[in-house]
């Protein structure tokens, strides 16, 4: 199953040509599970103000136009991966393809590097950093990229955030880095101690635990990072899909 639209319509030749060209812009991706998406109210909020830093001065779609989009892209289907994707203030591409699996991910083994992404803060479309480093690390033999920064500060995955456990709080990184939609929703559902700390390497082997997460996968357990063992991952992953089973879903069919 995959399906595009941009602002309402199948796209023509030319408006392909702008989406595959067109760097400037930015986007959310999203599950929809039953017809309703976790944080849908945070997606929207994440476009709607990229939209504000990317394209100043632009009238931008609004919250209500994205929603209806969406929905139309849908087709009526309840359970499916939506990307958002404003390739202008007032252009809006949606992509909908196959739901996420449900089956909790494997372990993964993570190596750091120095990486900052430009508007860390940013969902955006300028990419290719990302999924070069994460291919540099695979042909590695890792499966994916921790970034730190030139500060020292480990920031994020990939495409996904970091938390980790000292055994007493969940902890996530203090560094610039984008807000996950599923981090803002798990920090806002977790019934334990949390912090938010600035961490380097050199705080990695006094973690009990490491966690990616994202849309896909709330709670992706990580077994190491670099040469540095996570004992005691099964005991954070556990709390982050306990937390995400509290998560309010809202309906967009």
């Amino acid at each position: 199953m995959t399906y595009v639209e941009i602002n309402g319509a199948a796209p023509d030749v030319e408006a392909l040509h702008r989406a595959a060209t067109r760097i400037l812009g930015h986007f959310t991706t999203m599950q929809v599970r039953d017809g309703a998406v976790a944080g849908l109210d945070l997606h929207l909020r994440r476009l709607r103000e990229g939209s504000a830093e990317l394209f100043p001065g632009a009238e931008p779609a609004g919250d209500d136009t994205i929603r209806a989009l969406i929905v139309q892209a849908l087709r009526g289907e309840p359970d499916a991966t939506v990307r958002v994707t404003m390739l202008a203030a007032d252009e809006v591409m949606v992509s909908v393809l196959e739901p996420g699996p449900d089956t909790p991910p494997p372990p993964l083994r993570a190596r750091t590097i120095v990486y900052e992404r430009e508007l860390p803060h940013l969902k955006h479309r300028a990419t290719l950093g990302l999924f070069h480093h994460a291919a540099e690390a695979q042909r590695a033999g890792f499966d994916d990229v921790v970034f730190t920064g030139r500060d020292g500060l480990l920031r994020e995955g990939s495409v996904w955030n970091l938390v980790f456990s000292d055994g007493k709080h969940v902890i996530w990184p203090d560094a610039p880095m984008l807000a996950g939609v599923t981090m803002l929703l798990l920090r806002r559902e977790l019934d334990v101690p949390q912090a938010v700390r600035a961490l380097t390497a050199a705080d990695l082997p006094a973690m009990t635990g490491a966690a990616a997460t994202n849309s896909r996968h709330p709670a992706q357990p990580i077994a190491a990072i670099d040469d540095i063992l996570f004992p005691d991952t099964p005991a954070l992953t556990s709390v982050l899909r306990e937390a995400w089973c509290r998560v309010p879903w809202q309906k967009i069919l």
